[in-house]
């Protein structure tokens, strides 16, 4: 699927398991938006189910498809009896794909108008929604200034009413050129083959020597012979002929020249159902639930009951940064009284300094010390091992 939206994504992207707790709109806030996303295709798979949810940032809406059915590139490839080749594919993935949405707008219906005139049949609102965000996710063409060489890819979304299903396809567009004969084409678009056994090359292009016996066959490399054969696949159709403007890839493509179109599947394939949508990212209003079909009355009244939660949650959130606000005050409070008395003791040493004695801080007994702050000569009662508490005094000079 990344290979799908190249070359604006991110093909080697590694997801952080520590991210895939965090919801959509915390994951398109901190990761997504600071590297200019702007859609997000998130998978979640569960026991019985896949499940797909597109969402547009950073503003929504956002919708929840069902996979119901997928096949991986690799496995379109297997069952393909000539794999497109695409080489380093460095070329092929260099500009992004156009893209084709069918059955999207609004239906026609011939019978419901009078007088056998065509009527359209408006579709509804997720439908229109479905399309335009199908067709935002890809960078759009300018017809004007466009080269045809860089239109390579095709993305396809097929909407079916029935079902209700999307379907989604990815191919790349192959040019042939055309009304050249088979064996001159091989030689334009592939390498030349061995023509040891034949005399002149007009004998392989004719199939017949000079005398109008048969010419021998000529001999190529596998690999040369199943690039320059023709699928079976491609048809002779008129309708897929066409003059190029310009100079398109592949030998044989020029200018001017007529040649046939087909498109070559790359995968992968997708089968989606549209479950939910929301009118935020991954959140809101919803806007349309096709499991889920409630009436005018029970919206307003269900609308009503979310804003009375969204408010009480509001309400909530500021309390409590109001009481965070309060205790980081208390604790600046605290720090400031703390450091005040710290600068107050400060100041009464130095006032003490000044005055020529000075007390140490050491902690002391009132009992122990005489009136003029001396230590006194008298015994003390101390337990064995315990260093003695003693009160050092000194004159400014001695300081």
């Amino acid at each position: 699927l990344r290979k799908m939206m190249m070359p604006y994504t991110a093909l080697n992207l590694q997801d952080d398991p520590k991210n895939r707790k965090l919801t959509l709109s915390v994951y398109a806030k901190h990761l997504a938006m600071p590297m200019g996303v702007s859609h997000v295709l998130a998978f979640s798979q569960r026991e019985d189910r896949v499940q797909l949810r597109l969402g547009r940032i950073p503003e929504g809406p956002t919708m929840s498809f069902r996979v119901e059915r997928f096949s991986l590139a690799k496995h379109v490839r297997a069952i393909q009896r000539r794999p497109y080749n695409s080489g380093t594919g460095q070329q092929l993935f260099a500009h992004p794909p156009i893209v084709v949405t069918n059955n999207f707008g609004d239906a026609v219906n011939n019978s419901s108008a009078p007088g056998g005139a065509t009527a359209t049949t408006p579709s509804p609102p997720h439908i229109k929604l479905m399309r335009i965000s199908f067709q935002n996710m890809f960078p759009a063409i300018n017809v004007a200034t466009v080269k045809l060489a860089e239109c390579r890819r095709v993305v396809l979304f097929q909407y079916h009413p029935e079902n209700e299903l999307v379907e989604i396809r990815h191919y790349a567009i192959k040019a042939t050129p055309v009304g050249v004969n088979k064996k001159v084409r091989r030689l334009v678009q592939t390498k030349i083959p061995n023509l040891r056994r034949l005399d002149d090359i007009a004998d392989y292009i004719t199939g017949t020597t000079e005398t109008g016996d048969v010419a021998p066959s000529a001999s190529t490399t596998a690999s040369a012979s199943a690039s320059g054969a023709v699928s079976d696949s491609e048809a002779e159709d008129e309708t897929s002929h066409v003059v190029l403007s310009q100079k398109y890839a592949g030998r044989g493509n020029n200018q001017q020249q007529k040649s046939a179109l087909k498109l070559m599947e790359l995968g992968p394939r997708l089968a989606l159902r549209l479950i939910k949508v929301e009118r935020g990212l991954g959140g809101g209003d919803v806007m349309y639930h096709a499991l889920v079909q409630k009436t005018p009355e029970e919206a307003r009244a269900l609308k009503a009951r979310k804003e009375r939660e969204a408010q009480l949650k509001t309400q909530r959130r500021q309390t409590q940064e109001q009481n965070v606000e309060r205790k980081r005050k208390a604790k600046e409070e605290k720090l400031e009284r703390k450091r005040q008395r710290k600068e107050a003791r400060e100041e009464e040493a130095m006032a003490e300094l000044r005055k020529g004695t000075v007390v140490s801080p050491l902690p002391h007994d009132d009992d122990d010390d005489d009136d003029d702050g001396n230590v006194s000569d008298k015994p003390k009662k101390e337990k064995e091992g315990k260093d003695e508490k003693v009160v050092a005094t000194m004159t400014l000079q001695d300081w």
